[in-house]
């Protein structure tokens, strides 16, 4: 495994990939509790799109000490906090809840944590930079764990507009890594915080075009909500939902990719579903059968088998002469000159 950080002369050493596996269980952990949260508020009279909004902007909003600290970040690099927030934040959430519109939602989550091995394919064949053999095996067998976790053969029904919204989630979901990646590189790099603050703040606006928010009644979070039979103040998951499962879930995510490579943040985050599952079972007594017990067994196999591998070797680049000097103060430099594409960093 290589780290995608550029920011140091040399190869991440050992503690931060300890690190960035931290950041990234925490953050596929805390993803895993936004279905489980946002579910009483929604059976309580709050539309699915309108939770997202309040999910997203209530993020944004505690992040605002956090853009303004950084608020010049979106001098250096405008481009790349904009693309965060209209992939990663809105793309995400509009394609997913037009997908289920159409789709059942086993198959849509399917199809969105595709994600992963698009994005091989995507630092592979577009990025041309090496992948490690456990990365590539532990997509796939997270990706077949999942089919089982989603019971994706309960609602094999198809809609092509459908899966396309749902591709297109998944594409939005490699943009997340992609964007987060690129945030720590180049001679401009950006705190892994301001692109997760502003990131959100983009996808705040964005979202209140699309769902209009002044159209829900929102005197619902002044009232309680039902969880599992239980009765507590609506407050509560919502305030979970905002402070755990986005903004503590964007923030270690956004930061972990730069100490994994994000091909294997992209495995590790496959946990969110699994994680989902489970809590859906604990906290709201939704049934867990044998079929997601394993498929969440697979889905943990393959992100060990991701985050354990060891870096892919890069491509050697053939000594010529006069070009040996050059190549020598590239390595120097931690591989962060742009035009060296096949630099494992």
């Amino acid at each position: 495994m290589h780290s995608s950080t550029a920011s140091t002369a040399s190869p991440a050493r050992p503690s931060g990939r300890s690190l960035g596996l931290g950041l990234a269980l925490v953050s596929a952990f805390a993803f895993g509790g936004s279905g489980t949260a946002a579910k009483p508020l929604i059976e309580a009279g709050l539309s699915p799109l309108h939770v997202v909004w309040l999910r997203v902007t209530g993020a944004a909003v505690a992040l605002l000490p956090i853009a303004y600290k950084h608020r010049d970040a979106v001098l250096r690099r405008p481009g790349l906090l904009l693309g965060f927030g209209l992939l990663a934040v809105a793309g995400v959430q509009a394609c997913y809840f037009a997908a289920i519109s159409r789709i059942p939602v086993g198959v849509a989550l399917l199809i969105e944590y595709l994600g992963p091995p698009l994005l091989i394919g995507y630092v592979k064949f577009v990025q041309r930079k090496p992948i490690s053999r456990g990365a590539a095996i532990g997509a796939g067998v997270a990706v077949t764990g999942l089919a089982c976790v989603v019971e994706v053969w309960n609602g094999l029904s198809f809609d092509a507009v459908g899966v396309l919204f749902a591709l297109g989630a998944a594409c939005c979901q490699v943009g997340y890594f992609v964007l987060a990646d690129a945030g720590a590189r180049g001679e401009r790099p950006v705190d892994p915080l301001a692109v997760s603050a502003f990131g959100l703040l983009v996808g705040a606006v964005l979202l209140t075009v699309f769902t209009r928010p002044w159209q829900a009644d929102w005197g619902v979070l002044g009232g309680s909500v039902v969880m599992n039979g239980h009765s507590l103040p609506a407050l509560i998951p919502a305030a979970w939902m905002v402070l755990i499962a986005t903004v503590l879930a964007y923030l270690t995510g956004v930061t972990s990719v730069g100490h994994l490579s994000p091909p294997v943040a992209g495995v590790v985050a496959n946990l969110e579903a699994v994680v989902a599952t489970v809590l859906a079972w604990v906290l709201l007594g939704e049934h867990l059968g044998a079929p997601q017990i394993a498929g969440g067994l697979l889905v943990l196999a393959g992100a060990f088998a991701a985050q354990a591998s060891k870096a892919a070797p890069a491509e050697a680049v053939p000594s010529k002469g006069p070009q040996a000097p050059r190549e020598k103060v590239t390595a120097d430099r931690g591989g962060q000159r742009p035009t060296q594409p096949n630099q494992s960093k």
